[in-house]
């Protein structure tokens, strides 16, 4: 399993020592203390231009990984400082989710036009003569902009013969579509949390690793430890996600080996959401008793209708989502487990924690911080027994991982149980695809329409706890769509979701 890039391999660092000190520890305070140089263990940097600074970001890394928040800059507090808090065998969290670590972040310029070195200082100019504010001028032989006077129009750089200036953006910001990343007063990113969904693509997109979220690995070990009958809910996401030789069975007999009691699929719940979606659209939408349905499966698109379009959230589907139909279905016969949701994504911790939906859901990790957990107990995916699976779930609940791939989902069920009705589908990937859609359906433009929405480009197989591509995790997904026994869920389960609605 290798890391995509220095980034994610640091932070594989981390869960991995996090998860070995909850398997292992006798003294965690101390252990956790020396974690920060565990990461960084020599005198010499490896990535940052001194050691103090690296150990610096691994500790905040570390309370982060703890579920605790970071420190603040001035003033003296230890790096266990609260651990108390956290060291139970219960889901712990504390607000924010996302966060800058200051210490991480190297103040990138946003939104800056700037002449590069390819400037050639030509006869035409062409960029003097597009700026309407006269930013531009020749010092020391090129163009030079004067950015106290520049209004970020990116004439300039349209007109340039050698594209020698450049737009440099802040990663993170430029990721953020929702705009909910500014600088602070020193430069810093910082996120808004009041208007922030939670969605994770700034952790994605930032090449120094300063935005990280906070995981519940170490409770959800403290649980295992004590002997609590705690199973995995799996994403169907995870194809691929380990290995191409890394099957179900191999999966399963991880999962065991990390102490796991048993392993369900998620996409079951999917099956579950996708009939009900399906007799929703029908018996509501198409009839024209509502104006559209949006699909409810992503916990960033759901926030972001709930935030931004509060007049359209009643049109935001109440079915359950598939890791809460998940959850709920598996606590109907074991009514004592503690259900652990092992996903792609970040946004699912907060989904978990809802008040307003009991989601039945214990823990939530992603695949980044399971594959810390594998990595701490040394085991190896492609050696593992191949334990039998009870493959239950259908195509159409499979597809749900990749964008468009819910509303397919539902179609294909209309199609097989309401045959002639006439399906008008439209799906956005992305926050700021998303608002556009929005605006379009809160302007009448959209009515009778399924309309799904996903808030990583890509869908779930790109949310920011997978491990491989996008494009790649697309593809074993497709695979395992098709080699499905069945591909739409019987109609008969519209009886169980509708059990499973009715759990308190």
């Amino acid at each position: 399993m290798k890391s995509q890039s220095v980034v994610t391999e640091l932070r594989r660092k981390i869960f991995t020592q996090i998860a070995k000190v909850a398997y292992e520890s006798e003294n965690v305070a101390s252990d956790i203390e020396a974690i920060p140089y565990l990461i960084t263990p020599d005198e010499v940097p490896k990535y940052r231009e001194s050691i103090y600074r690296e150990r610096q970001i691994a500790s905040e890394r570390v309370r982060l990984a703890m579920g605790l928040s970071l420190r603040p800059a001035n003033k003296p507090v230890h790096i266990t400082a609260g651990i108390s808090r956290t060291t139970i065998a219960e889901k712990y969290y504390e607000p924010p989710l996302m966060q800058v670590i200051p210490s991480a972040c190297d103040k990138c310029h946003d939104n800056e036009y700037v002449v590069s070195d390819q400037c050639r200082n030509c006869v035409a100019h062409a960029c003097i003569k597009a700026c309407p504010r006269g930013a531009i001028s020749i010092v020391n032989g090129k163009s030079f902009i004067d950015q106290s006077k520049c209004i970020k129009c990116g004439k300039c750089k349209a007109s340039c013969p050698y594209d020698a200036i450049a737009h440099h953006v802040r990663p993170c910001a430029d990721a953020c579509g929702v705009k909910a990343i500014s600088s602070d007063e020193y430069g810093r990113a910082r996120i808004d949390v009041d208007k922030c969904v939670a969605c994770g693509q700034c952790m994605s997109a930032c090449p120094f690793g300063a935005i990280a979220d906070k995981s519940q690995i170490f409770q959800l070990i403290q649980a295992i430890k004590q002997g609590d009958e705690v199973v995995a809910a799996v994403a169907p996401a995870i194809i691929g996600q380990f290995g191409v030789n890394v099957t179900p069975g191999k999966m399963k007999s991880a999962l065991l080996a990390l102490g796991f009691k048993d392993v369900y699929e998620v996409a079951v719940g999917a099956d579950v959401g996708c009939i009900a979606e399906a007799h929703h659209y029908v018996n509501q939408v198409a009839t024209g008793n509502l104006p559209f349905l949006f699909t409810s499966c992503c916990p960033a698109w759901a926030v972001l209708v709930k935030k931004y379009f509060p007049d359209l959230a009643d049109e935001v589907s109440e079915e359950l989502t598939p890791m809460v139909a998940t959850a709920r279905s598996i606590k109907v016969n074991r009514p004592n487990a503690r259900v652990v949701f092992i996903g792609p994504c970040a946004a699912k911790k907060l989904e978990a924690s809802r008040t307003t939906v009991r989601s039945y859901v214990d823990f939530v990790i992603t695949f980044e911080e399971l594959a810390g957990m594998f990595d701490a107990k040394g085991i190896v995916l492609e050696e593992m027994e191949e334990l039998p699976v009870n493959i239950q779930a259908t195509g159409a609940g499979r597809g749900y991982a990749c964008a468009g791939g819910v509303s397919h989902a539902i179609e294909s069920c209309i199609n097989e149980y309401f045959p002639g009705t006439p399906v008008k589908i439209q799906h956005a990937e992305g926050l700021a695809d998303c608002r556009k859609i929005l605006t379009l359906a809160k302007n009448g433009k959209l009515n009778g329409y399924m309309i799904e929405g996903m808030g990583c480009p890509g869908g779930c197989v790109a949310g920011v706890g997978t491990i491989i591509p996008p494009e790649k995790a697309k593809i074993a997904v497709d695979n395992t769509v098709k080699q499905s026994a069945a591909s739409v869920p019987p109609k008969e389960m519209e009886d169980l979701a509708e059990k499973l609605s009715k759990m308190d």
